[in-house]
């Protein structure tokens, strides 16, 4: 099992997770009727439990029995990756900084940029990352699936792909207000039950590799590494605004470029 590099500056603790899901709790996604349910196994169901089933009842954002996060990770065109310079991006502002002495990027949320609407709708609070000097945007259309929810893309034929997923709370549940943590979401295997399936199309038992808990100027970040598919996902919250941040690539690139997606993965922060 994997475990994360730290990060400078930062606090970070490992999780050794028992199977997926836990004995007590079980978040099932129900692809027939679009809708969430929770399960109790030898009759024990925990407050926590019983709050976050509650959560998820409140998700009405899955259309047509497909999963939104689903969509958002692993929808990326398998052939002919359209990746466009920022700067021809219809109605985007670049935040892209230039590259370090190691051939990295910064990309930083522009402040100017638009986005959030629907249930919720606030300003959505910055966040940055870092990426090969090759990476670059990939158009995000509001006509894909969870459209909406998906406020970046970002892609190279090369090495990999990235989504980055900014969902209102109040789409989840209405005591959260504008003051949301990934803590008051749910502990790290609670939250990787409910949104694991989503984000990899199918049940995370056994795909969970490792789950770490990184502690970052004040923010704390859930980060869990699946396998198979290979995906790398970072969770937080900030204002009322829940982010996952995905990093996957197929088998070839996995094994050519862990270091690198892993990187990206770990660079992930809200500002």
């Amino acid at each position: 099992m994997r475990t994360a590099l730290l990060t400078s500056g930062s606090f970070c603790w490992t999780y050794q997770p028992q199977a997926v899901p836990s004995q007590s709790f079980v978040v099932q996604s129900s692809l027939e009727h679009g809708t969430c349910r929770t399960k109790a196994e030898n009759g024990l169901v925990d407050e926590e439990a019983e709050n976050f089933s509650g959560i998820l009842k409140r998700r009405s954002v899955l259309s047509a029995g497909v999963s939104l996060f689903s969509s958002a990770v692993l929808g990326f065109p398998r052939e002919g990756l359209a990746v466009v310079k920022q700067g021809l991006l219809a109605g985007r502002i670049p935040g892209l900084s230039e590259p370090d002495e190691q051939g990295w990027r910064t990309y930083r949320r522009p402040d100017e940029k638009s986005g959030g609407h629907g249930v919720g709708w606030s300003p959505i609070i910055p966040y940055l990352f870092s990426v090969p000097q090759d990476w670059e945007e990939v158009p995000v259309s509001i006509a894909d699936l969870g459209g909406t929810e998906i406020d970046l893309r970002f892609g190279s034929s090369k090495e990999g792909r990235l989504s980055v997923i900014v969902a209102p709370v109040l789409r989840f549940a209405d005591n959260l207000d504008g003051d949301a943590t990934i803590e008051k979401i749910g502990r790290p295997e609670t939250v990787i039950n409910a949104f694991g399936p989503e984000v990899i199309g199918e049940n995370v038992e056994g795909k969970v590799m490792s789950i770490n808990v990184v502690q970052d100027s004040g923010r704390t970040y859930y980060q869990y590494e699946l396998e198979p598919p290979h995906v790398l996902i970072t969770a937080t919250a900030a204002g009322n605004r829940l982010y996952l941040f995905n990093v996957t690539g197929s088998g070839l690139q996995w094994k050519r470029h862990y270091k690198d997606l892993k990187k990206i993965a770990d660079s992930f922060r809200v500002v």
